[in-house]
């Protein structure tokens, strides 16, 4: 297997991973904790907008590459065995019809974003412009 094959393998599965985890937020047999760490993944990894942006050179790519498989096998580890092999199955049927794209999620990187603007901004203007 060249290496090319091997990232796209690698790629396809993070993707069905990610698309079951979406399913088993949805499912009443989860607990909830573990569908709040799902959601916040799932809406993280379908949303259009990253929260480091790819034009950043090597670490634009680190949340793809670390923490959205990091927050997988966290959410994994939640998961009942069964409802996880049930949602997979069903995610791989779906993922065949496109992605799904979160707008929750665009929404909450674009808040985050937001905020970190406006503490930066505070920021600076008391560096800045300290009061006497």
């Amino acid at each position: 297997m060249s290496v090319q094959a091997w990232w796209r393998a690698k790629t396809r599965n993070l993707k069905r991973e990610v698309f079951a985890l979406y399913l088993a937020c949805r499912d009443p047999r989860v607990p909830w904790y573990a569908k709040a760490l799902a959601a916040g993944v799932v809406a993280y990894a379908f949303s259009p907008i990253d929260l480091i942006p790819d034009f950043i050179p090597v670490v634009g790519y680190l949340d793809e590459l670390v923490l959205v498989p990091l927050g997988v096998l966290a959410v994994r580890a939640l998961i009942p065995a069964a409802v996880l092999a049930e949602c997979r199955e069903r995610a791989e049927t779906a993922l065949e019809q496109g992605r799904p794209v979160s707008v929750l999620g665009a929404a909450i990187i674009v808040v985050i974003w937001l905020a970190l603007a406006a503490l930066g901004i505070l920021l600076a203007r008391r560096w800045l412009w300290p009061s006497s």
